[in-house]
């Protein structure tokens, strides 16, 4: 069964496209990409944040050059399922996005960057290297998570 609002996402796209996911921290925002048919998802790009103007300035580029037709914004829910201040922060910051005039899912991302620094330490990765990296694959995991419930789900 889909989450809340996904059979709604998945129906604004019959043809597929392309679809960014977002890790939005209070640092950085972390990108990823998935292929048209909604089959793989990538790490793209991180992003340091600044002034929101200055955010929503990069993402815009990222979505242009991307050819980008809607957002998986991963969702940093509480561990019992309810929202916590960083819920609203994210909630806010998506209500922001409204300008790109694009679809947006919420994303249950309550494990994504535990995941992602279980794999990073599993292959050695170093304390630098891991903080490179961690944003944007744990964006490319919330958004795998999200096509795999709406390509199977």
């Amino acid at each position: 069964m889909l989450p809340a609002g996904a059979s709604d996402f998945r129906d604004r796209f019959p043809e597929g496209g392309r679809l960014a996911g977002l890790d939005v921290g209070t640092k950085t925002i972390g990108l990823a990409l998935c292929d048209a048919m909604w089959t793989i998802a990538s790490p793209a790009e991180t992003i340091v944040r600044k002034k929101f103007a200055v955010d929503f300035a990069l993402l815009r580029q990222f979505v242009v050059r991307h050819s980008v037709r809607g957002l998986v914004v991963g969702l940093p829910l509480s561990l019992d399922g309810s929202d916590s201040p960083r819920t609203q922060s994210v909630r806010a910051f998506v209500r922001n996005l409204e300008p790109l005039g694009l679809p947006v899912l919420l994303w249950d991302e309550r494990w994504s960057t535990a995941a992602v620094t279980r794999t990073l330490l599993t292959a050695d990765a170093s304390r630098a290297r891991r903080a490179e990296v961690v944003d944007k694959m744990a964006a490319g995991y919330i958004l795998q998570g999200a096509i795999d419930a709406m390509t199977m789900g």
